[in-house]
């Protein structure tokens, strides 16, 4: 049985669940990525040269180049996943699902779905409940996953 990803993202970070015969490995991913780029100096001390402040395309240059890299970073962790659900909160999960689509032409993607914040086991949960389901409606029998502690 080859494995099942959810991964929960927004542009922060991410969470990857990945469901195998072997077991669930969890894996964090930290974007890194600052939506405000911040001037050195101190505003008390007056306003900035023109020439000091970027101009704002090239700020978000850099925040979509950052936002690009961290998304293949996320991609880089999926590894040989079948299947994957990808669901978070704002625009990233359909951000990722973009890359996912100029990028990987193995990988299934099977859903995208708005969700809240969610701690980790609520995460893990969801991506339980959700492959669940899903074998359910194929009509394939579930196989429990044993979780593996990351040691």
């Amino acid at each position: 049985m080859k494995s099942k990803a959810g991964l929960w993202i927004d542009h922060h970070a991410a969470v990857i669940v990945e469901l195998s015969e072997t077991g669930d490995q969890i894996r964090h991913v930290k974007s890194h990525v600052e939506k405000q780029l911040r001037r050195s100096g101190e505003p008390s001390m007056g306003s900035f040269p023109a020439q000091e402040v970027p101009a704002d395309d090239s700020r978000e240059r850099g925040y979509q180049g950052d936002l690009a890299r961290y998304y293949d970073e996320v991609i880089s962790h999926l590894g040989a996943a079948e299947e994957i659900l990808i669901f978070g909160p704002g625009e990233a999960k359909k951000e990722l699902r973009k890359r996912f689509a100029s990028n990987m032409h193995d990988t299934q993607v099977i859903s995208v779905e708005a969700a809240d914040k969610m701690t980790e086991p609520q995460i893990v949960a969801h991506v339980r409940q959700h492959f669940h389901h899903l074998a359910a409606r194929r009509g394939i029998k579930f196989q429990k996953y044993q979780t593996l502690n990351p040691g």
